[in-house]
């Protein structure tokens, strides 16, 4: 079926009839070509991927009579790259649109990945970080050193989740990242850098540092406030002591931790109410001026608006 029709027009796809003529005619004047890509077309009208070798075949005395072309069928090799490609392109560009820094550095620690977050919260464009020192320009000082550290695990293939790292701004704005430095390997699976995903804290830091601050406030004006303040718990054992609290009754906070609140610091006839409005503030019923007496280390009832 195939003897004396011409190769090209009959069995070659006609994108490639061109560039496949050309070293055709090169090994018929002596010019071999060694690995050249092509595609043959099947009885069905399936495309095949060749790997080709085109060799002048020659005559008794020397002279070109003709070309042998030895290849091999890459077809699969062919479907598996474009998978992998594909894969990586997708990768690539997850990577590049994440709503979230990510960062990449090599074996040295220079930079390889910046993507657009990164980019947008730092103020440095990809360009401007490639091939630079991730620590030494983009870490604040007090963090370059565990920075270091965790870089050095990662290419040691140890990988580090929710490390908290300090960036610095092109503008010197400080940006706090909760990063996952993991490995990253070629395709034989050798180490060749370090990625890092990140959440950018910045703001949650922030809030939580002013939360901090108003708790510790309230702790402050509670404990030195000119008025005995105490807090109990579900069963009633007191959680709460302030200094005025110490200084009226004569109990330390210390001595007090624990205890049962009505039992050990309210007068006997004061306990079953001071008990109901008690249980009735824990579900919700709150008590405004109400009169009862404490007792104090001493024996002596104090007279208390709570």
């Amino acid at each position: 079926e195939t003897m004396g029709k011409n190769l090209v027009q009959n069995f070659i796809t006609e994108d490639f009839r061109a560039t496949v003529e050309e070293v055709l005619r090169g090994a018929l004047v002596g010019q071999e070509t060694a690995n050249f890509e092509f595609q043959l077309l099947t009885r069905v009208g399936k495309r095949l991927d060749i790997l080709l070798n085109a060799t002048t075949r020659r005559g008794p005395t020397g002279e070109a009579i003709g070309v042998i072309g030895v290849g091999q069928d890459i077809t699969k090799i062919r479907e598996v790259t474009g998978e992998q490609e594909r894969i990586a392109d997708d990768l690539s560009r997850l990577i590049e649109t994440a709503n979230a820094p990510i960062f990449g550095v090599d074996m040295d620690g220079l930079v390889t990945e910046w993507n657009r977050k990164a980019a947008e919260i730092s103020g440095f464009e990809k360009e401007e970080t490639m091939g630079r020192k991730l620590v030494e320009h983009f870490v604040a000082p007090e963090n370059r050193s565990s920075a270091r550290q965790v870089i050095k695990n990662a290419v040691q293939g140890q990988e580090t989740a929710n490390f908290e790292l300090c960036l610095l701004s092109k503008h010197g704005y400080r940006y706090t990242v909760l990063l996952n430095a993991t490995t990253r390997r070629d395709g034989k699976g050798q180490i060749t850098g370090v990625v890092g995903v990140g959440q950018d804290i910045t703001q949650l830091n922030q809030v939580l540092s002013e939360s901090k601050r108003v708790a510790d406030d309230l702790v402050r004006l509670i404990d030195t406030a000119n008025a005995p303040i105490f807090g109990i718990d579900v069963d009633g054992n007191v959680n709460e002591w302030n200094a005025k609290a110490a200084q009226l009754l004569g109990y330390s906070k210390a001595e007090t931790m624990g205890k049962n609140l009505v039992q050990n610091f309210i007068t006997e006839d004061f306990r079953a109410t001071v008990e109901e409005v008690l249980r009735g503030a824990l579900v919700g019923q709150e008590t405004a001026n109400f009169e009862f007496q404490l007792l104090t280390r001493v024996g002596k009832r104090l007279d208390i608006l709570l």
